[in-house]
């Protein structure tokens, strides 16, 4: 870094990557909650992702244009906002208590953290000696594995009451009956949000006091007219194969991801406690693999780790698929080890050579994350339609890691 206030700045980017991990990792808690709340199906409980993820498709153009003629200063800090709103509107959903309430909420919330995910991506490659882009990105990355493990060992035993009855079986003696069992556990969803708006609102504070350096491509561009965003950038094929790749490592993971409780308490009969016990150190994994990944791009180049790791992963859902069960489960922790480095490393190593098109190359990449919105779903459907054979589902996350296991050994090459 250049100076103290480089480091400053990317310190305060850095927390962003911890504040939309929070949000984006309570999703599989609230999946599992709202199948209890709202009375769902693993289904349908599933489009709880499509309405968070669906954002992420939608503004990351019209994001990258506001941030192209203002700044990224200026996104982060509209971004924060806006999410705040969001997890404030927590409290008019649990009182409404019904499922397309809370999808809007989702959005919303979704809606700011995609201001702050296409801002700070960007921003932290391109502040900073561009040959160590792709580790320093995998640091900031490191950050929201932290978040991750917070919001999956903590927040979530804060949600998830380990109490889980139907009309049939609640106890006659349960206070206020099934009315009563229904506001308690919606009482449970509010508290991480008010946390998290707290802490949003704090951020916002310290991002319009400190005085973020202008990245070089911001410098070079001012006072130039210019497009508010460059579909031209798609010409680049790298780009292209990141876009492509991030779609399916996006879906991959949150696939994972977000059926995580609902196949140990649903399909692997384990109860809820010991549940986000296990989510709490598969997201550990991830925080580990975030770490030790940024140590590794010491020695080794970014291209052949992501390839290596995607191997990995793809051998690891051959055996939930196999094995399914318990052995399923460790499975799954071990995947997320070595998908910690996949979304950050695809991420610099497409924005390469970008030049003044970098916000826009973001906003495509940004938008591959609606592999979130229907490769998740798409396992939930197998699952759910193949309850004896429902580790089946697996080869959907299986494919995806192999599409990025080919850009990691040869789309990753800057050709044009």
């Amino acid at each position: 870094m250049k100076n103290n206030k480089e480091k400053l700045s990317l310190a305060l980017i850095f927390s962003l990557f911890f504040l939309w991990a929070i949000s984006s990792n309570l999703l599989p808690t609230m999946i599992r909650q709202l199948m209890k709340t709202c009375e769902l199906s693993t289904f349908t409980a599933s489009f709880t992702e499509s309405a968070y993820w669906i954002a992420y498709f939608i503004f990351p153009i019209p994001i990258a244009m506001f941030m192209k003629k203002y700044s990224y200063k200026a996104g982060v800090i509209f971004g924060l906002s806006l999410s705040a709103f969001g997890c404030l509107l927590f409290l008019p959903a649990a009182v409404v208590k019904a499922y397309p309430m809370y999808l809007a909420v989702f959005f919303v919330i979704a809606t700011g953290m995609c201001f702050l995910e296409t801002a700070a991506n960007p921003y932290v490659t391109s502040l900073g000696n561009p040959g160590t882009a792709p580790r320093r990105l995998n640091l900031a990355q490191a950050f929201n594995g932290l978040g991750a493990f917070i919001a999956a060992m903590f927040l979530s035993k804060l949600v998830l009451s380990g109490d889980v009855y139907t009309r049939e079986n609640l106890p006659q003696a349960y206070p206020g009956g099934w009315d009563g069992y229904i506001q308690a556990e919606t009482d449970s969803m509010k508290l991480p949000y008010m946390i998290l708006a707290a802490v949003l609102v704090v951020t916002i504070v310290a991002i319009i006091i400190a005085n973020l350096p202008k990245t070089k491509e911001e410098v070079e561009s001012e006072g130039k007219e210019g497009k508010l965003i460059d579909f031209r950038v798609l010409k680049r094929s790298h780009l292209r194969k990141g876009v492509v790749a991030q779609f399916f490592y996006n879906g991959g993971q949150t696939a994972i991801n977000s059926l995580f409780l609902v196949y140990c308490c649903t399909y692997s009969g384990i109860d809820e406690a010991t549940a986000t016990t296990y989510f709490g150190l598969y997201m550990l994994c991830f925080l580990l693999g975030r770490w030790i990944g940024t140590l590794l791009m010491g020695k080794f180049k970014p291209h052949n780790m992501l390839a290596a790791y995607a191997v990995m992963n793809v051998l690891l859902c051959a055996v939930i698929v196999i094995f399914g069960g318990t052995v399923g489960i460790f499975a799954m922790m071990a995947v997320s080890f070595f998908m910690s480095i996949m979304y950050p490393t695809q991420f610099s190593l497409s924005l390469e050579g970008l030049g003044e098109q970098t916000k826009s190359g973001s906003a495509f990449l940004v938008m591959a994350i609606i592999g979130n919105a229907c490769l998740p779903q798409l396992t939930a459907y197998i699952m759910n339609r193949n309850p004896e054979m429902y580790s089946i589902a697996y080869l959907i996350p299986l494919i995806c890691f192999a599409v990025c296991a080919y850009y990691g050994f040869k789309g990753h090459i800057v050709r044009d």
